[in-house]
């Protein structure tokens, strides 16, 4: 049963991590106008959360595997959650990027912490459940955090919105910090994993082909869905000359579509885990989800009501979100105890594929005076992250074998 809370504390990080990070979303037309900043310049300032965010995952996923998520995860949220109340006071462009970057470097400990709490007290059979569960908090946060901050804006203003989410994370890291154990009691314990941790170092799985694989595809899933968390809203807006409250009222869809789209992938996950499928247990999630997405991003090009754009953006992230579970258990496959580093290595990939999202869209836009330059480029690396899974086997069917095959890609299946 305390396994089952854990998740639930799990999920509650999960919540405020996004509402954290997508405020800025929320609040782009009120900062920009304060500090007089242009869409560009907005940009990198949503590219810097997303470089401090990747850069630091693989140094935070090894102090997650190193002194346990117990203290690692209390110690990020505090972090960032100094850095979030942080954002309220500055003056300036240049300000607002260092912040922003810290704040970053402070919220990359979440997932991977996160990754190897889920390694110590889940089962291999009940990863991709849980890892569903966890990244479903994500998006409702995301979803939450668009009615939340338009509320906040217009009753407090957002240097204020900000300080009181800072508090927030802060509650959080003190309860889990008292609560909170790296390893269950004998009677929490999840069953014996069916697959042989006794495993390669993290280099050795780092430098794996399967490794690279799913760093790519994982850039390609981000590049993808950032859209939602950066973008999405002031291109509504803008695009259909939209108030902030209908605006905010279509950037939830896409994102409670993500939501649904967690549980469905986790519970597929370990579902066909337990088939004949089970080599399959990962990719099939993975590779229907990017078809998703590659449709949903061709069908914006021609998206000509906001209805229908965000119809399209729920799509491309019903899509995308289907591949967080698999490639998070993945990770977990191939990384056992290294399961922090590992993930955080993917997901510092990753989400080099937010920063050159957040980037790109901007500058897409002037370049070519439309955002389907960028909607196709997503498509694109949908269709090569299909390729990748085509080749990443996650788990052996044969659980006798050694476990330095399961770092390899499979050739044929």
């Amino acid at each position: 049963m305390r396994r089952y809370l854990v998740l639930l504390g799990l999920f509650v990080l999960s919540l405020i991590t996004y509402i954290d990070r997508v405020c800025i979303s929320s609040a782009q037309g009120a900062v920009a106008g304060d500090l007089n900043l242009s869409g560009q310049q907005m940009g990198a300032v949503f590219g810097s959360f997303a470089l401090g965010y990747a850069l630091a995952q693989v140094p935070s996923g090894w102090l997650a595997d190193r002194i346990g998520p117990r203290l690692a995860l209390a110690l990020v949220v505090i972090v960032w959650s100094f850095f979030t109340g942080l954002t309220g006071a500055v003056q300036s462009l240049g300000a607002m990027l260092a912040v922003r970057f810290l704040f970053g470097v402070g919220e990359a400990g979440a997932f991977p912490g996160s990754a190897r709490a889920v390694f110590n007290w889940m089962s291999v059979g009940e990863r991709g459940r849980a890892n569903g569960i966890l990244f479903s908090g994500s998006r409702i946060g995301a979803a939450l955090s668009f009615p939340l901050l338009a509320w906040m804006l217009a009753n407090y203003g957002w240097r204020r919105s900000f300080v009181f989410l800072g508090v927030a994370g802060v509650v959080w890291a003190v309860v889990w910090l008292v609560w909170f154990r790296d390893h269950p009691e004998k009677s929490d314990s999840p069953a014996k994993p069916d697959v042989d941790h006794a495993e390669q170092s993290f280099g050795a799985v780092f430098r794996s082909p399967a490794m690279m694989l799913a760093m790519f595809q994982y850039f390609a899933g981000n590049f993808t869905f950032f859209i939602c968390l950066s973008w999405m809203l002031p291109y509504l807006k803008d695009r259909f000359s939209l108030s902030d409250a209908a605006a905010a009222r279509y950037a939830m869809m896409p994102l409670l579509f993500g939501a649904t789209a967690q549980w469905v992938a986790g519970f597929a996950v370990d579902r066909l885990h337990a088939s004949s499928w089970r080599a399959w247990s990962r990719r099939v999630p993975a590779i229907s989800g990017f078809i998703l997405a590659v449709a949903g991003m061709i069908a914006l090009t021609i998206a000509g009501s906001p209805a229908a754009a965000a119809t399209c953006f729920a799509l491309a992230a019903f899509g995308a979100d289907l591949t967080i579970s698999p490639s998070w258990t993945f990770c977990q496959d191939i990384g056992g105890r290294n399961s922090g580093a590992v993930s955080g290595s993917m997901n510092m990939v990753g989400n080099f594929g937010s920063f050159a999202s957040s980037i790109a869209f901007p500058w897409l836009i002037a370049l070519t005076g439309s955002a389907d330059a960028y909607f196709l480029l997503a498509a694109l690396l949908n269709v090569a992250a299909i390729v990748c899974w085509l080749w990443m086997r996650p788990v052996s069917l044969d659980a006798s074998k050694q476990p330095e095959r399961l770092a390899q890609p499979a050739a044929t299946n």
